[in-house]
């Protein structure tokens, strides 16, 4: 059985961002004392994946490597994909189609912060899920701003809509989306929307009708923010302040994950503390490293 591997998509213009983002990727503008871009990686190593591919703007790529370099001060393995021009969601597969090379996969959107009691369970669930997707859908006030999922009385999915104008339901579908081996050729027979773009909720869509779909619902233990405007991204920054403030645990932290996962040593993380040492995340990640037991419960 192939390892799944992981896509982070942070492509696209940030139009919504606008002038914030005229001279930086949105994925690189910062979520309180972190880059948005450390969030969407956390999620990723939550879930088991240690090959991860960033999909961004030609631009970029150098900007990226910069602050995330090869993975190695992680553990994991970090390839970077070019996305000459933003066109859907589910062109991600088809530019990845020869990184991912048969294998399963998990696609998070670079913009997309997760957090909750438990979330490397569910994660990991989803990742033992081989066959079809599996998506993640999350009770929103504002459903006609995303893709919406449909249920029948019986509280089946039967469908999700992009952007409904009526929504059928308050459960949007949230940037997380692991699928099968399949994905790649699945994702080159689809046609493109109105709008011009391949739409994940097709893809989606496709893999529901063969049968093929799980949906995780998370409830109220459970945060999840897509960051792509002035507003959001102020209100997610306000959050992990006030939880890591609170609770004195850091949200976001690939170091802490792949310390506590094992997969860098007290020496590495250490070094990392090191660089980071006029900061409170850098104090932070030296007292993980001096702590007699490490922690459990890994929600962020």
């Amino acid at each position: 059985m192939s390892e799944r591997k992981g896509l982070i998509l942070a492509g696209g213009l940030g139009t919504r961002l606008f002038p914030l983002t005229l001279g930086l990727s949105k994925q690189l503008m910062p979520i309180y004392d972190k880059p948005m871009v450390y969030y969407p990686l956390s999620v990723l190593m939550l879930a088991g994946i240690r090959e991860i591919a960033l999909i961004t703007n030609p631009e970029n790529i150098s900007l990226y490597q910069r602050i995330l370099n090869n993975g190695n001060q992680w553990g994991i393995n970090i390839s970077y994909i070019s996305q000459p021009s933003p066109d859907g969601i589910a062109q991600s597969y088809i530019l990845a189609e020869e990184f991912l090379n048969n294998c399963p996969s998990a696609l998070i959107l670079g913009d997309n912060l997760f957090y909750g009691d438990n979330l490397s369970k569910i994660l990991e669930n989803a990742n033992k899920q081989i066959f079809g997707a599996s998506i993640f859908g999350y009770r929103v006030s504002n459903p006609s701003d995303y893709g919406v999922i449909e249920f029948d009385k019986d509280n089946l999915v039967v469908g999700i809509e992009e952007k409904p104008k009526n929504p059928l339901s308050n459960y949007a579908v949230s940037g997380l989306y692991f699928f099968d081996k399949d994905v790649c050729k699945n994702a080159k027979n689809l046609k493109p929307s109105k709008r011009g773009e391949l739409e994940i909720t097709s893809l989606i869509n496709y893999y529901l009708s063969q049968g093929k779909l799980n949906v995780f619902n998370m409830g109220r233990g459970y945060t999840w923010f897509d960051t792509g405007t002035h507003e959001s991204l102020l209100d997610a920054g306000n959050f992990v302040r006030t939880i890591q403030k609170r609770q004195g645990l850091f949200i976001g932290s690939p170091d802490e994950i792949a310390f506590v996962k094992g997969w860098i040593n007290d020496d590495q993380l250490l070094k990392r503390a090191r660089l980071f040492q006029k900061t409170n995340y850098g104090k932070y990640l030296k007292l993980l490293r001096s702590s007699i037991e490490k922690p459990r419960n890994m929600s962020r």
